[in-house]
């Protein structure tokens, strides 16, 4: 399997994600502000982060899991963290380029 065949992580299929929706939109990257390419920069490091924590604190949570039903649940839990976390860093994402 060639490197580009290689399974992507959820962030870099959000960050897939984004670039369509910019290239969509109209949002040209470079008609950006040094500041709001830095503020662009800053929030998805920060929802990087945030995201990798989650993934510790997940799959720590599922070594201590006893049943399935309870890895069902952490899964399910994990998935929805996921999702406020993509929705909040895609909104702020959002505010800092009207800004």
């Amino acid at each position: 399997m060639a490197a580009d065949d290689a399974p992507k992580t959820a962030y870099e299929l959000a960050m897939e994600r984004l670039r369509r929706q910019d290239k969509e939109s109209g949002v040209d990257e470079s008609a950006l502000t040094d500041a709001q390419k830095a503020a662009l920069t800053e929030i998805r490091q920060f929802y990087k982060a945030k995201s990798a924590e989650l993934e510790i604190l997940h799959q720590a949570a599922l070594r201590a899991a006893r049943s399935r039903e309870e890895v069902d649940q952490l899964n399910d839990k994990h998935r929805r963290d996921n999702e406020r976390l993509a929705g909040e860093r895609d909104r702020k994402i959002a505010e800092a380029r009207n800004e």
